[in-house]
This record gives C-alpha cells, structure tokens and sequence, in this order.
C-alpha cells in the first residue's frame, strides 16, 4: 500500500472517487495510450490495496517479467485469437465469491475507431456493474467512478461510455 502511494507521488498523481463498496465488477480503464498507464493503474491498485485481475496482451508475460505481471493478476490473452474470453471470465465471476477484472476497452494503447464491447458483455453476463476509471494526464489523476449496470443494449453502453472518457486526457493525447 505505502509503495503504490510513494509511486503515485513520485509520479505526481493521486486517486480521486471511491471503489464501489461490491464483491465483484468489471473496471474500465481509459484511455490508454501509453506503456505508463500500467505503472500509474499498478500504483493505484496497490495504493488502494485492491486485488484484481486484468486482461493484457500475451506477449507482455514473456520471460520473468511474465510472473510478475501473473502475480499481480495479469490474464495474458492472444487478442488475434481470443479463444473465448468472454465466456471464460463471465464462468471465473461465477465461482469466485470476489472478483473484480480490469479492462481497457479500446484493447490497445493505438488509437481505435471505437472501444471493444468485450468488457461490457462479461459484466452484463455475469450480472456485475462496470466501475468507469480515468487515468487524467492534465489533471494528473486516477478517477474512480461512476458505477453502471450494463444493460441489454451493449452498443448504447458502449456509445455512452466512449462519451464519458471522449473529454479526458491520455498521456499521448489523441
């Protein structure tokens, strides 16, 4: 806890908002569009004691870099191929009492037509909300919140949760 505020510091940043006080959701994390963001949302995660998973892309757990990132409850997937991930974290949220799974919906740090949905069909399959975070270059901030509950229209949510992150700042605005 105490490193993941040293580095927030060290970095000049802090954690504005609250996680939703809820045995399980999805956080999606936005924008990404830098290898940075990582360092600022692992010292968040450890700033607020939170355990978690996240989704991130295989290559990235190569080597003694991978078990770390393991360690820390990275997922690593083969997005060219993404063999039923959806279906697979929908089942971990099932069996597991507590669980919260963190996403970056646009799936890359390059910039992207529109997010992918993939968060948003887990979380409404698995009944849990989705908690939006900001990671703010220009104000130097991680923002948690707000909290939703997908519903049956994913493209409306998707829509409406790209406009909510369209006005925040990413370390390599776009």
């Amino acid at each position: 806890m105490t490193a993941g505020r040293s580095v927030l510091a060290l970095l000049r940043f802090r954690v504005e908002g609250e996680l939703p006080d809820l045995p399980k959701f999805v956080i999606s994390v936005a924008p990404h569009t830098s290898n940075w963001d990582f360092v600022v949302g692992a010292a968040a995660m450890f700033a607020l004691d939170l355990r978690l998973a996240f989704i991130g892309k295989h290559t990235l757990f190569r080597g003694p870099f991978g078990a770390i990132l393991r360690w820390m409850g990275g997922i690593p997937v083969d997005r060219s191929s993404p063999h039923g991930v959806v279906e697979q974290s929908v089942e971990a949220f099932r069996r597991m009492d507590r669980r919260i799974l963190a996403i970056a919906p646009e799936g890359t740090r390059k910039q992207v037509p529109r997010f992918k949905s993939g968060f948003l069909h887990i979380a409404r399959r698995a009944g849990v909300p989705v908690l939006l975070a900001a990671l703010d270059y220009e104000e130097r901030c991680v923002r948690l919140g707000p909290t939703l509950l997908p519903g049956e229209d994913v493209e409306a949510e998707r829509e409406r949760i790209e406009a909510y992150f369209a006005g925040i700042r990413g370390k390599r605005p776009r």
